[in-house]
């Protein structure tokens, strides 16, 4: 496989690295403004293959992408000053633009994974600008949401996190929707899990949880400025499920038809990854206020796309 990706920063150069210590590619070609940015990333993570697999990095312009299987966009401008959250966007759609012209122009076939935040409203921006199959603009959307949620449950339950099949739905942010009432662990729901473990899963501990998942981001930025390996990580992750035509499933974000009553909106569900990108959306059951939420989530998501002028 051939992996184009565009914007050479923390999250960009996180996925290169992953992706070729994992060998999920044989070639990766980083794209950025900052051509030396580009050429350090490739050489240093060059530097690492003979350690990983038989993996050969470069930078390049977007002539470069030719031939990419699956370009990563993970470009964008920060938020000024007391630049609003729309005003960001519009800038963003701008840089957009003309990242998806040189993609488009050379990597006419290639699927399209964003990384870039808000990467859900970026998703939507994507798909509309780009004129693309919504299966074939894939959000990164709550997979690494969905991760931060399996690795709490399972510090909580003494369990493994690959053993735990839970999922966050809806927005990459606040509005993100925990789905508790269809979690599992093996094939069994959390209360029996917790049961037979003798860990129960009371209030506190769910809402220690909760906080958990939703803050994860503000401690972590705190700490050290930005996330960028757990995006990595997932990333390639779905580099590896397109490139081995998986149809396995992942929490991604899509320009999705219609959700909890909101038509054409950019949010996250399961759904089954292969080559030809999302092949089928599979929704959790939910309780009603699971429902309810994912619809405010929704509704959120759609009202700021709608605000954007793409014009």
């Amino acid at each position: 496989m051939k992996l184009g990706i565009v914007g050479a920063g923390m999250v960009g150069s996180a996925a290169a690295y992953a992706c070729g210590l994992l060998g999920q590619a044989r070639h990766i070609v980083l794209v950025d403004t900052n051509a030396a940015l580009a050429r350090a990333q490739a050489e240093d993570i060059a530097h690492a293959m003979p350690f990983a697999s038989a993996c050969t990095l470069e930078a390049g312009g977007f002539d470069a992408l030719a031939g990419a299987d699956v370009v990563i966009i993970a470009a964008g401008v920060a938020q000024k000053s007391g630049e609003s959250r729309l005003d960001l966007l519009a800038r963003n759609a701008a840089v957009f633009r003309e990242v998806l012209e040189g993609i488009t122009r050379h990597a006419p076939d290639a699927l399209l994974l964003i990384a870039s935040n808000p990467v859900d409203i970026m998703t939507g921006i994507t798909t509309r600008l780009a004129g693309l199959q919504p299966a074939r603009v894939i959000g990164s959307g709550t997979i690494l949401d969905t991760a931060r949620f399996r690795h709490l449950l399972g510090s909580e339950l003494g369990v493994d996190p690959r053993s735990v099949h839970a999922y966050v739905l809806g927005e990459h942010g606040d509005s993100e929707v925990l789905a508790w009432s269809s979690a599992r662990v093996g094939a069994l729901p959390l209360e029996e899990v917790a049961a037979q473990v003798g860990r129960p899963l009371g209030r506190e501990a769910r809402d220690r949880i909760d906080e958990g998942v939703r803050r994860a981001a503000y401690t972590i930025i705190e700490g050290k400025g930005a996330t960028w390996y757990g995006i990595g990580a997932g990333l390639a992750r779905l580099v590896e499920a397109v490139g081995g035509d998986e149809a396995s499933v992942h929490s991604v974000s899509i320009l999705t038809p219609h959700v909890a009553g909101v038509q054409e909106v950019p949010l996250s569900l399961p759904r089954l990854i292969g080559a030809k990108g999302v092949l089928a959306d599979l929704p959790p059951e939910l309780s009603p206020q699971e429902t309810a939420d994912l619809a405010r989530s929704a509704k959120l998501l759609k009202d700021t796309l709608d605000a954007l002028p793409l014009d």
